[in-house]
């Protein structure tokens, strides 16, 4: 057996599992919410639905690794909406893929000299595919803690000359999860700058950048960041998004890598051996997704509702604000995350995600320590009851 295997850590929600096994029983008294977990609960929209029932005969043929030409075309034109930039190439800068996760895994093991026991910047708290792709691709992560005093952003200025010099790939997610935080033009600016310096590339997973909340206000995204700064050939930058957030379809597992050319095609020559290319009948379904913002206000307008309401609530009893984008709220917990929890969950059979899960012990301290994280997801009535359970619950210990 390949022995990286051995260093993986258990995800977060197994960890999950384990804190609350002994919590369940005292649980059965309330209807159980969940909201430990990102899985949008919003209805998928018809015409995508309608798109993949119109291509089940594409189930007959071999799906192209390169993907279909009008998918590439609507992700293109998609970017450019979007960002108000000039459509990327669809033949050699976009590339479907089968939801950003894989993708992101994938991508190491692109990127990354298994011989070479090179660097992978994290950002931390963090979703754990950049940690389990850096090992298995033989490199080493490096993990820059989230900074409350940059809204949960990292600071690039704290990781150290030597360790940018072994650097070969650096994670970034913006909008941020577990904190909904999105990287400024600065912040790309200062990034940037660096790359060309120490000569390594960036994966910017932007699967949130649909769910935000002030519609006048939509994240910058790193494509776009990189126009603005005249980085046109999106030199050592790849994107990564996804319809699951954004349309509501997790099980479709669809979604794009886009960017430099140069990193494109060895990553498509990877995929041609790895075995991802994309169902016809999916791709039909994601391009009636890319072409239709409807569904995607809606879903928006939905997710305003849930924060508008649940916000109020919480606020009353912990420290916990409104994030720029995302489903999430990153609340402060009265105590160690990990107890609060465990019994908030034997309590009240409301199920949180404790902060430290998604997070690595770095530089002396854990950021994710006394936060958990609550996913919206839930419809709107179960996750005002869930924010009228927590109320209840901290009030007596606060």
């Amino acid at each position: 057996m390949n022995p990286r295997l051995d260093i993986l850590h258990p995800y977060p929600f197994e960890k999950l599992r384990a804190l609350l096994a002994s919590a369940q029983a005292a649980a059965h008294a309330s209807t159980p919410i969940n909201l430990s977990i990102g899985e949008p609960k919003h209805a998928a929209p018809e015409p995508v639905m309608q798109a993949l029932r119109d291509g089940l005969d594409g189930l007959s043929v071999y799906p192209a690794t390169h993907g279909d030409p009008r998918l590439r075309q609507a992700i293109a034109q998609w970017l450019a909406h979007r960002y108000s930039i000039p459509a990327p190439d669809a033949d050699t800068q976009v590339l479907p893929v089968l939801g950003s996760r894989e993708a992101l895994f994938a991508f190491a093991q692109v990127v990354l000299d298994p011989t070479g026991n090179q660097r992978v910047v994290c950002p931390n708290p963090f979703y754990q595919i950049y940690e389990g792709a850096t090992l298995l691709a033989g490199g080493r992560p490096y993990f820059l803690n989230a900074d409350p005093a940059r809204d949960f952003g990292c600071n690039w200025g704290d990781v150290p000359e030597d360790v940018w010099r072994q650097t070969r790939l650096v994670f970034v997610c913006s909008p941020g999860n577990p904190a909904g935080n999105v990287m400024s033009l600065e912040d790309w600016r200062e990034l940037f700058a660096l790359a060309d310096r120490h000569g390594f590339v960036i994966a910017s997973d932007e699967c949130y950048s649909e769910i935000y909340l002030d519609e006048g206000d939509p994240p910058l995204g790193s494509l776009q960041a990189a126009r603005r700064l005249g980085r046109d050939d999106y030199r050592g930058l790849v994107a990564f998004s996804s319809l699951s957030k954004r349309s509501n379809v997790p099980g479709l597992r669809s979604g794009f890598v886009a960017g430099d050319a140069a990193l494109i095609a060895p990553f498509l020559r990877y995929r041609t051996y790895h075995g991802s290319a994309m169902s016809p009948a999916v791709a039909s379904a994601s391009i009636a997704a890319w072409h239709d913002e409807d569904h995607v206000r809606d879903n928006r307008r939905q997710y305003r509702e849930k924060f508008d309401a649940v916000l109020p609530i919480l606020q009353s009893v912990l420290d916990v604000r409104r994030p720029q984008a995302s489903f999430y709220l990153w609340a402060r917990t009265p105590g160690p995350d990990t107890a609060f929890a465990r019994d908030l969950y034997g309590s009240t059979a409301v199920t949180v995600l404790p902060g430290s899960f998604l997070a690595r012990e770095a530089h002396g301290a854990n950021p994710g320590c006394g936060r958990v994280r609550l996913a919206l997801v839930a419809p709107l009535a179960q996750c005002v009851e869930a924010a009228e359970r927590i109320a209840r619950f901290v009030r007596p210990h606060a």
